[in-house]
């Protein structure tokens, strides 16, 4: 009975993904048939102005949109795994800030010099700045024994890392301006086959690790004392916790900046939707629920109010802030 949930709630999310790949390719401010857009996928001949819409702008931008929208919501479940958590984030504990605020320090004085920044430097900067901000949180985390503060904690050095970051912005150079403006505030335009190329190879690498450690993420969700009973070098294992967490966060934000709530929300929609907690089933599920999420997301981002376009950010929180508010309503319920 079990597994045949899982298998329908596989087959949802999937179906979802692709139906939101396909009108994320068809809908914007330029209306592209279906029938064309398979032509061009096809290879076969097409509309001109089509054929560099779909390639050039909306295919590479929804690939990019589910990757890391995978990747970010993974990220999340691991926070919440790392630290038995459930609003824990790479937005709300801070993560997604420090790697953009390292990632602008980067773009800023690599447009100072006129050198081009490789997608490469991007992802290790994120990391680097992911990895300061994460050393934060856990210190307050030694200091701190209630999670609400450590919470709050995190929440603070997301605002000191985004007051830097706008000040650093608003010293770009000019003709730059507006690019790094829009993604410091998440954004998935821009997005080109070699930014793909690149996250694609971190992000499903990193996945795939995560996957061959669902056992002892499934020991260690018993408690730290059942998993050290089970053979698990605890230590270790909450240091590669906290790796893999911010190769993930410090990839999206490295293309996209930060977006909000997606690492928070969707683990717990998946949840809800597949019924059970184990990370067999909800590592890929998280993966497929981030994807449609940010596709969603980022399709309503562009046609609601085309040709003006939203910041990412503006639209997950529209979604994600009210699961964030269910979840401690319930909890306080539970408690009581």
């Amino acid at each position: 009975m079990k597994r045949s949930r899982y298998g329908t709630a596989y087959v949802i999310l999937v179906l979802l993904v692709l139906a939101l790949l396909a009108v994320n390719v068809c809908a914007g401010s330029v209306s592209i048939p279906f029938s064309e857009v398979m032509k061009i996928l096809g290879g076969n001949q097409a509309d001109a102005v089509f054929t560099d819409i779909v390639l050039q702008i909306r295919f590479p931008r929804a690939l990019a949109a589910a990757i890391l929208g995978g990747g970010l919501a993974l990220s999340g479940y691991l926070l919440q795994t790392f630290f038995h958590n459930p609003i824990a984030g790479p937005f709300i504990l801070g993560i997604s800030s420090g790697a953009k605020l390292v990632v602008a320090l980067v773009m800023v004085a690599a447009l100072g010099r006129a050198v081009q920044v490789s997608s490469l430097a991007m992802i290790l900067a994120a990391f680097a700045g992911a990895m300061i901000a994460m050393g934060f949180v856990l210190v307050m985390s030694r200091v701190m024994e209630q999670m609400s503060m450590l919470i709050v904690s995190g929440v603070m050095i997301g605002y000191i890392c985004t007051a830097i970051t706008d000040f650093i912005v608003t010293f770009a150079d000019d003709a730059e301006i507006v690019n790094l403006h829009n993604w410091s505030k998440g954004s998935f335009s821009g997005i080109s086959w070699d930014n793909v190329l690149v996250m694609s190879a971190v992000i499903f690498l990193t996945t795939f690790c995560v996957f061959l450690m669902s056992k002892p993420i499934s020991a260690y969700q018993m408690g730290e004392s059942y998993a050290r009973n089970m053979g698990l070098n605890v230590q270790l294992f909450r240091v590669v916790l906290v790796l893999l967490s911010s190769i993930l966060s410090a990839c999206v934000t490295a293309f996209a900046g930060p977006v909000s709530f997606v690492g928070i929300a969707v683990p717990h929609l998946v949840k809800s939707l597949f019924g059970t907690a184990k990370p067999i089933w909800m590592i890929p599920g998280c993966f497929l629920g981030g994807a449609a999420f940010c596709l969603l997301c980022d399709l309503l981002a562009r046609v609601l109010f085309a040709p003006t376009e939203l910041s990412i950010s503006t639209v997950t929180a529209i979604f994600g802030a009210p699961v964030v508010i269910f979840i401690m309503i319930r909890r306080k319920k539970e408690r009581g």
